[in-house]
């Protein structure tokens, strides 16, 4: 006798029940699941999953209302069964839906928090705060994301509710198929309902649902084989003959859920979840479709014709996860570095250099060429394949030469945003480079009227009542052999050797610097005003992308690295002669904020949708002239073992791509596998003896529109000379010749004959202007095949031959020079250079770019000359020293017909014009 005829709570029905001893019928509860057999599979599955990634451990973030410790200590006892981290939150005892929130978004972007639970009142738990946690990092499975997965039967994402879970375990373990029974879901609502009965009919089951309401209950009931029971609401009354023989009631009530063990559970399969996130990625790329029109239209308004993929979508596409990507709008996004720690077993990819012979006012095309090849090997051959590229200056996009995205159906889009500021890195640069320039001015200004205690004073103030030395001054007192950190044990003396730089304003080789190209700030003077006293001086500007701080970004390899060379650089020598660096202005931290987001790579895509990384932007004539490390060490990694990484060296070979080897590969470890030298048949003609070409816009001489195999074949010879260059790497060579309507036939198997005979494994001509990736194709194909086999990289010299002959080795067999002729001011700097220790770095010559040697008007391959060094300078931060040979100006300046004439906007649409 359940003696139901008097009314009782829903409750109390299900406990007589359950304490019943029905003949034939088999009760169940969902704690039958043992805890101790969920706790060994999690524990299991962790382990195979931590000797895979030794340094992480799932962490699961509990938020709860109050401060009571008796969550925690559950929590953490279970977690500690399964081998979990716990992070307990505590919020007010009557928190609101909105504080829940936003610490539940701060848990949402935390990389190390695997899981959220909510451990809330029912009264706050509603579904919109349940839909705030990341569907990945749900383990009660409830929120409505994973609520759909289960019921569209998508289970490999998303997580099971632990009662659902437990549930279908216990039928499957106890009550064989189960194909063609019916059950009755009683008291169940709302997500918990819906999954089940999803999940069921997917198996078979006939399956139906009631609530407490004994008018529908008691016939449901005889015909089911097995019933599920939950807490609901409203008094029933079951007699003992509504359980048939063989029925299997199941309570999955909130007092009996095995909760704590599934949910940790769950946590497990999170973390296994993003433990498998961090594995190489296979890419999934999908082609932008490429229609190129005759005649082809001007760059700006290809690239506006072409709707480029979201950025994310790329993102997804080239296996980066969503945690490594900060966009900048739509079209473009920063990457973080955190991606090679994740990728740090993956194989790199094939390294391709596109170089090119000496440049011309013509053009060449090596940015056009090096996204033809990518867009070719991505797009056409189904290679995965990225480019790489340098950030064109704002000087040249608005002097003569323009942009620097590539041209015609083989560009970065959108053009506009890749030639005009993209994501701030080149102003970060100038804001650093600025902020080094007034520290040293401001410096010299202060201890040249102050006293000693007067410096020591301000530089080290008392803050209530505490004086302390910061961590970058007690890095200088260190420097100093002076082993104190209370500033008040310092001697007079040592506190006089502390404020004082001394720097010598005649020895400040530190310049400010501006984006734009500005004859007049070439030179300047500066500190005029009566506030500054009488401390002027004649200084200059460089164009921004001359800042050693450029040359550091494209040299670092990781953010503590860019710290550490910032710290080094060397703004001056003090009147004794000693190096001044940019640590001893204290100013090194503040360099490194400013950089802090500069040292990512930009992603952006090609006009067929292919991925290019856009970061640093160093001169080729006044520095290294290559992208960065990073950008090429993330594509290596992103590739794959099986894919290309094309990245592009400054002008012409003997400048850009001697600089890549000896500079940038010592710095950065790669080795790259081919070349790639760019050459067009009328730059050839030029080399060749063909007449000098001045404004741009201006009709060609016939010379160059008519066959001249003459001058063609006369100016071969640069192109011999530069295929000769990277032969003394030790590095195949792949001739890639740009082709324009007005070359012949007859011109174009000339320039291919002369490459291969020269040592080029094959010369190719190219169309990617005219026709994009498909254009292309051959190169593509040339490459790979030149790619595929061992080559003896080497580099020129030894870091330890004497400075003077590294510069004769590369003036001698680079430039083809007889010798080298030293200055007495250059000579003095390679003694000073060797007395402070820098004669073993590389040398980053600053020569004119549009000759072998020192004299711009000398084409083709000029010999019988001396190489003259005027000057030798270190960037020691960057890691190189930089010999001038000739007059070098490091300040670019506006011709009569700057480029800016032709970029203008439309006010209604915001459309850019003008731009190339």
């Amino acid at each position: 006798d359940l003696g139901l005829k008097k009314q009782k709570t829903p409750g109390q029905i299900m406990t007589q029940i359950l304490a019943c001893v029905f003949q034939n019928v088999t009760t169940f509860s969902c704690a039958r699941i043992s805890n101790r057999d969920v706790v060994q599979r999690s524990r299991e599955e962790l382990a195979s999953i931590i000797k895979a990634h030794p340094t992480s451990k799932p962490t699961l973030a509990v938020i709860q209302a109050g401060d009571e410790d008796g969550m925690l200590d559950t929590n953490k006892k279970m977690a500690g069964k399964v081998g979990l981290n716990v992070m307990q939150i505590c919020l007010p005892r009557h928190c609101v839906e909105e504080e829940v929130m936003d610490e539940v978004q701060r848990l949402n972007e935390d990389p190390a928090v695997h899981a959220v639970l909510l451990a809330l009142p029912l009264s706050i738990l509603s579904r919109r705060l349940l839909n705030t946690i990341k569907p990945e990092k749900d383990v009660d499975g409830l929120s409505d994301l994973n609520v759909g997965r289960m019921i569209s039967g998508d289970l490999s994402e998303g997580f099971l509710s632990p009662v659902v879970g437990a549930v279908m375990e216990l039928l499957a373990r106890y009550d064989g198929p189960l194909a063609g029974k019916r059950v009755v879901l009683l008291g169940l609502e709302g997500p918990l309902k819906a999954i089940f009965q999803s999940l069921l009919e997917r198996e078979g089951v006939e399956v139906s649902a009631s609530q407490w309401n004994p008018d529908a209950l008691q016939k449901q009931v005889c015909y089911a084989g097995w019933v599920s029971l939950a807490m609901g609401t409203g008094p029933v009354a079951l007699p003992q003959t509504c359980f048939k023989p063989g029925m299997t009631l199941i309570n999955c009530g909130p007092a009996v859920t095995p909760g704590a063990a599934w949910k940790r559970g769950n946590v497990v399969k999170s973390f296994a979840r993003w433990a498998e996130q961090q594995r190489y990625r296979p890419w999934t790329l999908r082609p932008l479709k490429l229609q190129p029109l005759s005649p082809v239209p001007s760059d700006v308004e290809i690239s506006r014709a072409q709707v480029p993929k979201p950025i994310w979508q790329l993102a997804e596409e080239v296996g980066l996860l969503p945690q490594e990507l900060e966009a900048y709008g739509r079209s473009k996004a920063k990457v973080g570095l955190a991606l090679l720690a994740r990728l740090r077993h993956q194989p790199n990819g094939k390294y391709v250099l596109v170089a090119g012979i000496t440049p011309t006012p013509l053009g060449e095309g090596k940015s056009t060429v090096t996204i033809g090849l990518v867009q070719a090997l991505s797009a056409h051959l189904k290679l995965n394949s990225f480019a790489c590229l340098r950030q064109p200056s704002q000087g040249p996009t608005f002097g003569v030469k323009g942009g620097a995205a590539g041209g015609g159906y083989a560009q970065v889009i959108p053009m506009e945003e890749f030639n005009l500021h993209l994501t701030g890195d080149i102003h970060a640069i100038t804001a650093a480079n600025n902020l080094v320039a007034a520290a040293v001015d401001a410096r010299i200004l202060h201890e040249a009227t102050q006293s000693d205690k007067a410096l020591y004073r301000r530089l080290v103030p008392t803050i209530n009542g505490v004086r302390r030395f910061s961590a970058i001054q007690l890095r200088r007192l260190q420097r100093l052999g002076i082993n104190k950190s209370d500033p008040g044990a310092l001697t007079p003396e040592e506190v006089s050797s502390f404020v004082r730089l001394d720097i010598d304003p005649a020895k400040v080789t530190w310049q400010r610097v501006i984006d734009t190209n500005d004859r007049f700030l070439r030179k300047v003077t500066i500190g005029q005003a009566p506030t500054e006293k009488g401390h002027s001086r004649q200084t200059q500007f460089d164009i921004a992308v001359a800042s050693e701080i450029m040359a550091i970004l494209a040299l670092a390899d990781g953010l503590a690295d860019m710290k550490a060379r910032l710290g080094r650089m060397v703004v001056g020598s003090s009147r004794s002669g000693q190096p001044v660096t940019a640590d001893d202005l204290g100013v090194t931290g503040a360099l490194a904020v400013l950089m802090k987001d500069a040292v990512k790579p930009t992603l952006m895509q090609s006009l067929e949708g292919t991925p290019v990384f856009v970061h640093a932007g160093p001169f080729a004539n006044i520095a290294h002239g290559n992208s960065s490390i990073l950008a090429d060490r993330l594509a290596l990694k992103l590739v794959g073992e099986e894919g290309y990484v094309v990245t592009e060296a400054g002008f012409g070979a003997d400048i850009g791509m001697e600089k890549f080897f000896n500079v940038k590969c010592r710095a950065s470890g790669l080795r790259p596998d081919v070349v790639v030298l760019v050459a067009t048949v009328r730059a050839l003609k030029m080399h060749g003896g063909g007449p000098s070409v001045s404004a741009p816009g201006l009709p060609l001489p016939r010379e160059y529109t008519e066959e001249n195999l003459k001058l063609v074949s006369e100016g071969c010879s640069n192109l011999k000379k530069q295929i000769e260059i990277a032969h003394l790497f030790g590095v195949p060579v792949v001739v890639a010749l740009n082709i324009f309507k007005t070359d012949t036939q007859a011109e174009i198997d000339l320039v291919c004959r002369v490459a291969q005979a020269s040592g080029a494994e094959a010369a190719v001509p190219c169309h990617h202007w005219a026709r994009g990736g498909r254009g292309s194709v051959d190169l593509a194909r040339a490459v790979k095949e030149a790619a595929a086999w061992e080559n003896g990289f080497r580099f020129l010299y030894s870091l330890q031959t004497p400075i003077a002959e590294k510069i004769r080795t590369i003036a001698q067999k680079v430039y083809g020079a007889d010798d080298i002729e030293l200055s007495p001011e250059a000579q003095a700097k390679i003694d000073y250079y060797n007395q402070q220790g820098y004669d073993t770095l590389p040398i980053c010559m600053a020569k004119t770019h549009l000759s072998l040697s020192h004299i711009p008007d000398k084409k083709g391959v000029p010999t019988g000359f001396i190489l003259p060094i005027r000057d030798i300078r270190a960037s020691i931060g960057a890691g190189f020293i930089y010999p001038l040979v000739g007059t070098m100006s490091t300040m670019p300046g506006l011709p009569t017909r700057p480029c800016f004439y032709d970029v203008d906007l439309d006010p209604a649409t915001e459309e850019i014009s003008g731009l190339f």
